[in-house]
C-alpha cells in the first residue's frame, strides 16, 4: 500500500436564516482520518456532456478495515496527500467515492470505487 489518502467528509453548518437550526453535511470538507491505500486504476471512458467530450477515470481503492474506515460512506472524498497541492492550495487529486465494498467479508479489507475529479 503505497498511496497515502486522506478521507474527507462534510462539516455542518448553522442555517444563516435559524441560528437555532444546524444544517448537516453543507459545510467546508474536513478530514477526518488518513489512511495507507493501495490504487488500482480502471478502465477510463469518455462521455458527452452539454457537446464537450469529458474523460472519466475510475479507480479502486483497497484500504485496510477498522472500525474508522467502516465509517466511509459515498458522501465522503478521497484526497490523494502523495500528488500535493496546487499554487492556491487546493489537492491536486481529489476522488468523489462511489461505492464501499467488503469482499471478503471477514473485514480485512474495503474496496472503494472512487472516480477522480
Amino acid at each position: 500500500m503505497r498511496e497515502r489518502i486522506a478521507f474527507q467528509k462534510r462539516g455542518d453548518e448553522v442555517d444563516p436564516f435559524d441560528p437555532d437550526h444546524v444544517i448537516v453535511g453543507v459545510g467546508p470538507w474536513t478530514t477526518q482520518f488518513e489512511e495507507p491505500a493501495r490504487m488500482i486504476p480502471g478502465t477510463g471512458s469518455e462521455t458527452y456532456a452539454a457537446s464537450r467530450l469529458q474523460g472519466v477515470q475510475p479507480y479502486t481503492m483497497i484500504i485496510r478495515s477498522s472500525e474508522r474506515t467502516r465509517e466511509i460512506t459515498p458522501a465522503w472524498q478521497a484526497v490523494d496527500l502523495r500528488a500535493g497541492n496546487r499554487e492556491d492550495g487546493s489537492p491536486k487529486r481529489v476522488f468523489d467515492i462511489k461505492a464501499v465494498a467488503n469482499p471478503d467479508r471477514w473485514n480485512g479489507m474495503l474496496n472503494l470505487v472512487a472516480i477522480q475529479q
